[in-house]
């Protein structure tokens, strides 16, 4: 979207087939249009210079991925929800394994909000020749969460198999190497990319989310799929996820909660809830319900409220 024009891509449309500008009609009123929305058009769809259709009806959305700025639904922040795709399949939790050092509470958030929308993750370990993948999978043993590992002379082979057929969602810090890693997957894009400066922080240089497609390969007929690059972010709240849902993000702690009593809110100061006794039994890693924990605190705004939730430089 850009000052109130949509580009549009027609259904079943070839990749050189030119897209579609589009305007909302007045008539959806308040009803907002984003990145991945299935949208009925009227006008002129020829996609020539100068040409404006209309987008007069939104389709139901089979999923919604959102955050917010914060956690805590009682702030001016927390209740700002920004939808960032709608219909995607996938999320691509892009996350470099140095410079900048992995966040492990930062992907926690990001399976929160996946599993929350029915959405699969994905993890994308980039940087792989700067540093080894141990310490995070260790982190996620219990999930059997699917990775791919990104070095900068590797092929992409194993991804485009993962996101072939699918809408997927990148999302990642500044720094991570989503930009260079969309330019890969699609040479076209020109997506910007910027460097990481000393303290590990990535420059923000994606500013607004756009849906990519991916490029059919030689002898290949399957579709490829769509990629959405998202702009780097430094938090992703989640004041729209109930507490109860944000369990669903941490399924190697589900099975202790069978013992807890009725309404028990996990928390550290509450003496029958049964997930301390469950990872004292050696049945969870403690680090995981530190996380969990973590986040129904910053629920209650007991922590930093944009989502800073472990010391840079090593997963906790």
């Amino acid at each position: 979207m850009d000052r109130g024009r949509y580009t549009c891509v027609l259904a079943d449309a070839e990749a050189d087939e030119p897209i579609v500008t589009a305007m909302r009609a007045r008539e959806l009123g308040r009803k907002s249009v984003v990145v991945g929305d299935r949208v009925g058009l009227v006008g002129d769809t020829s996609g020539a210079p100068g040409a404006l259709a209309r987008i007069v009806r939104i389709a139901p959305r089979r999923s919604v991925l959102r955050r917010t700025a914060e956690d805590d639904a009682s702030t001016a922040e927390g209740r700002l929800e920004r939808v960032v795709v709608a219909n995607a399949d996938q999320l691509v939790i892009v996350s470099a394994l140095a410079d900048p050092p992995p966040r492990t509470g930062f992907i926690d958030r990001c399976l929160v909000a996946a599993y929350d929308a029915d959405i699969e993750p994905l993890l994308c370990l980039t940087k792989a020749d700067l540093a080894g993948p141990e310490a995070v999978l260790d982190y996620y043993t219990e999930l059997a969460l699917p990775y791919v590992l990104i070095r900068p002379d590797s092929a992409l082979d194993a991804l485009r198999a993962l996101l072939a057929g699918r809408v997927s969602v990148l999302v990642g810090h500044s720094g991570v190497g989503k930009s260079t890693l969309v330019n890969r997957l699609v040479p076209e894009a020109d997506r910007a990319v910027g460097a990481v400066s000393a303290i590990g922080r990535g420059r923000h240089t994606s500013t607004s989310a756009v849906a990519l497609r991916l490029p059919t390969l030689p002898g290949a007929d399957d579709d490829p799929g769509w990629i959405v690059d998202t702009p780097g972010v430094r938090s992703f709240g989640l004041a729209h996820v109930s507490a109860e849902s944000l369990l669903h993000g941490f399924p190697d702690l589900v099975e202790a909660t069978v013992d807890c009593p009725v309404n028990c809110p996990h928390t550290a100061d509450e003496t029958d809830c049964a997930l301390a006794a469950w990872v004292a039994d050696g049945r969870a890693d403690p680090r995981r319900l530190a996380s969990y924990r973590r986040l129904l605190a910053s629920r209650a705004g007991d922590t930093e409220p944009r989502g800073e939730t472990e010391p840079r430089g090593r997963p906790e």
